[in-house]
């Protein structure tokens, strides 16, 4: 059992931050408190309603040169990842609900498990954050491409794709993306809300739209056959469109500037995941059933299946509109990777400098660090091999969540906590061996680029973290903050 370091600073790696700790560092952290339930829930249903429908949807039905296409079997794959992603949403909701503080897994696992616990899963969201970022600037330069096309400019290849393509080079449009978004979030929380609102509404709508036209193009004879590759493939399918199911994850990091975070965060986490399941299951049957999986285009499969019916004015409407859709998820994403950072940074564990926050109350350093490396991953690293890095890194954050959740709730069974997951402990059990099983379901090149990440992190750590954490009595910002 870990030693209880939870009440005094220690020099072990087991210690952990106690919640009153971090609730007072809350308090006066200098981000703006500006976001209500419904922006809480856009900023959640932005991160997962995006390019799960409008690109993984596709790529996944349709399959690419190592994984075999789905096809409408697809709808399944998306069900299992919500499955696995609601049972860790669950568990978020409970520690939202008790620590409304930037970090999220970081900050659950810490208070939880222990210091070097939530070191590791805070560099480890460092990487899948900005990796998300990159995958989804990817997928907007896809649509970006099918609209163009439409009008009959076609861009050459060694702009809009990467090496891994005959005659690629390096996707520009993505870089662009990525560096338009991280300015709109260098702008403050205030502006970047209220444009989640309305882009989600926009969003939204444009669904529903591509559903309910969508409907009366449907080919049942394209469902046969539904599970064209059997069910190995719909599981793998599953680990690759998780990316698709957890942007609640990255909102909880917003937690420090909600206006109530006890009351709106758990609230938010469960609303944005059922909303967008809704919408997933319906989007994915009218993909699948408007054309052939081996027909989708893998990058634009929804204007592709409307061209394919005869609607090539949709689908540049569906293009562009798509394109402002899943703006939101990369801004979810790198407002995570950022608060993640500026948690980290204000716990010791890596530099002071990185946590300044300028007058917008926006920690603009970590900001365009995190945004210009999110440009480099979009612009020389194909979607698939990102998408799959970004899962494996997820999955295991969802895995530390789930078993913080059931240790607080044995150790420290009278914390306040303004929701309680139901079924304690199945709920997150399941939680965690849907989450083992999907990972074990991702490529071995996947797991060695993490297990790289995750060693040059423990390295980082061990040299500095553990050496410069306010949680250690010897480190000199321990000694300052005492004397002040």
């Amino acid at each position: 059992m870990m030693p209880d370091t939870s009440k005094t600073p220690s020099h072990s790696v087991w210690r952990r931050k106690p919640v009153s700790d971090m609730t007072e560092e809350a308090a006066r952290s200098g981000l703006h408190k500006s976001l209500g339930l419904w922006q809480l829930t856009a900023i959640g249903v932005g991160g997962i309603i995006g390019v799960g429908i409008f690109s993984l949807a596709g790529l996944v039905a349709h399959g690419d040169a190592a994984n075999p296409g789905v096809g409408p079997a697809v709808l399944i794959s998306f069900l299992i990842a919500g499955l696995a992603s609601a049972a860790a949403a669950l568990s978020y909701a409970e520690f939202a609900g008790m620590i409304p503080r930037a970090g999220s897994a970081y900050s659950y696992g810490y208070v939880a498990l222990g210091e070097v616990v939530g070191w590791f899963i805070g560099w480890d969201l460092l990487l899948e954050y900005v990796a998300i970022v990159a995958v989804v600037a990817i997928g907007i330069s896809g649509y970006l491409d099918a609209f163009l096309s439409g009008f009959g400019i076609h861009l050459p290849l060694s702009v809009t794709e990467t090496a891994d393509v005959p005659g690629g080079a390096i996707n520009v449009p993505a870089i662009v993306i990525c560096l338009l978004v991280t300015f709109l979030l260098s702008r403050g929380t205030q502006t970047f809300g209220r444009f989640e609102l309305v882009a989600v509404a926009i969003k939204i709508a444009l669904i529903l739209g591509i559903v309910g036209l969508g409907i009366f193009y449907i080919n049942t004879e394209n469902y046969d056959p539904f599970m064209p590759s059997g069910f190995g493939p719909v599981f793998t399918g599953a680990a690759t469109v998780f990316f698709a199911v957890f942007g609640y994850d990255a909102m909880s990091t917003a937690a420090e500037e909600a206006k109530d975070g006890r009351k709106h965060m758990p609230k938010a986490i469960i609303l944005s995941l059922i909303i967008a399941m809704l919408l997933y299951v319906a989007a994915t049957l009218v993909l699948t059933g408007m054309q052939n999986y081996t027909e989708i285009d893998p990058k634009a499969g929804f204007a592709s299946a409307f061209t394919g019916v005869g609607l090539p004015v949709v689908a540049a409407i569906i293009s562009v509109f798509a394109v402002l859709s899943i703006l939101t998820v990369m801004l979810t994403f790198l407002l995570g990777a950022t608060r993640v950072w500026f948690s980290m940074s204000r716990d010791g564990l890596l530099p002071g400098w990185f946590s300044k926050v300028d007058r917008r109350g926006v920690p603009q350093r970590v900001t365009w660090i995190a945004g210009i490396a999110s440009a480099f991953f979009a612009g020389v690293f194909p979607i698939r091999a990102v998408a799959d890095l970004t899962n494996i890194g997820i999955l295991a954050a969802f895995v530390v969540v789930c078993v913080a959740v059931i240790v607080f709730r044995y150790t420290k069974p009278d914390a306040p906590r303004t929701f309680r997951l139901p079924f304690m402990p199945v709920v997150p059990i399941i939680g965690v061996g849907f989450s083992l099983f999907l990972i074990s379901q991702l490529h071995w090149e996947t797991w060695l680029r993490f297990a790289v990440w995750l060693v040059i992190g423990l390295i980082i750590y061990f040299l500095y973290g553990r050496r410069h954490s306010l949680m250690n009595p010897d480190s000199p910002r321990h000694r300052a903050e005492e004397k002040s």
